[in-house]
């Protein structure tokens, strides 16, 4: 599978940025890269300060996308990221900030998977001490509240792996 394929496959799950860092100079080749959904091209030979920028402006240039997205629909659900509500059919929910923190991270990233360790390292940071089976129980909790609210599951669990926030 060449570069343009990979780009490709994660472009359709993964919202982030792809820089492509080839020795393929041609035109065509730059077309290619760029409109199978890559966010840069980068050929060699190459400074590391320039990669270095080229890196740290594409991940500025998606910081400033996310906060555009304040907000975000889904049925009858509402996420506010900006005030960090969650509202189903017009009820304000109450969640705890380890619990918004959760739905904030899963619900950013729709339709892909994470396990128990990476939410738990998202919300609570990596030096954090602590045990990532909590995210199961925090999970649990999350559920119970909005179905007191909506009969639709937002967090799926993908057994033996994780969860993942429904598309």
């Amino acid at each position: 599978m060449d570069g343009i394929e990979v780009c490709r496959l994660i472009r359709s799950k993964v919202l982030c940025p792809i820089l492509f860092l080839t020795a393929r100079v041609d035109e065509d080749d730059k077309i290619n890269g760029l409109l199978s959904g890559g966010d840069d091209y980068i050929t060699k030979p190459f400074s590391l300060r320039e990669l270095e920028a080229r890196i740290v402006t594409n991940i500025k240039r998606e910081e400033r996308h996310q906060q555009k997205t304040e907000y975000r629909f889904m049925d009858e659900m509402l996420i506010d990221y900006s005030e960090k509500i969650v509202a189903i059919a017009g009820h304000r929910m109450e969640f705890t900030k380890i619990e918004y923190q959760i739905i904030e991270f899963l619900s950013m990233h729709p339709g892909q998977v994470f396990d128990k360790e990476r939410i738990y390292a998202q919300v609570c940071g990596y030096d954090a001490e602590g045990d990532s089976r909590t995210i199961t129980e925090l999970v649990r909790r999350i559920r119970k509240k909005i179905a007191d609210y909506s009969e639709k599951e937002y967090i799926e669990t993908v057994w033996g792996i994780g969860y993942r926030w429904k598309k």
